[in-house]
């Protein structure tokens, strides 16, 4: 059982950064590939940023790349986003997964979620 809490999220203007944190609890942490994702209003969920329980591999979507990065620290059991360059339309409800399988992640699942955390944006 993993429990995921996210964190770092709030109002920025257009152009700035934020870091988004996904605390996770249990001692498998390291054995779970991490995703981020976002749903803006109205919006289906979208894939963000993935990374593997190495942190050798990450997978972005199109629409981050060159903006954010994934990162983990196994030894704190903590996944980050780091989100430059914001634009309004980043804003959404931001939510990390985990999951045993990397490939599971990019495709849009997780076994285990997180409650989300706000990210706004303006113009």
């Amino acid at each position: 059982q993993v429990q995921l809490v996210e964190s770092g999220g709030g109002l920025v203007q257009a152009g700035g950064s934020l870091r988004l944190s996904c605390a996770a609890s249990g001692r498998t942490f390291s054995s779970y590939a991490m995703g981020w994702f976002r749903q803006a209003p109205g919006k289906d969920r979208e894939f963000v940023a993935a990374i593997s329980w190495s942190g050798g591999r990450r997978n972005y979507a199109d629409s981050v790349k060159g903006r954010f990065t994934i990162s983990r620290d196994n030894a704190k059991n903590t996944v980050y986003l780091q989100m430059n360059s914001l634009k309004p339309e980043d804003t959404a409800v931001y939510y990390c997964a985990a999951d045993t399988s990397l490939y599971t992640v990019v495709a849009g699942g997780g076994d285990y979620w997180g409650q989300g955390t706000q990210v706004t944006v303006s113009s």
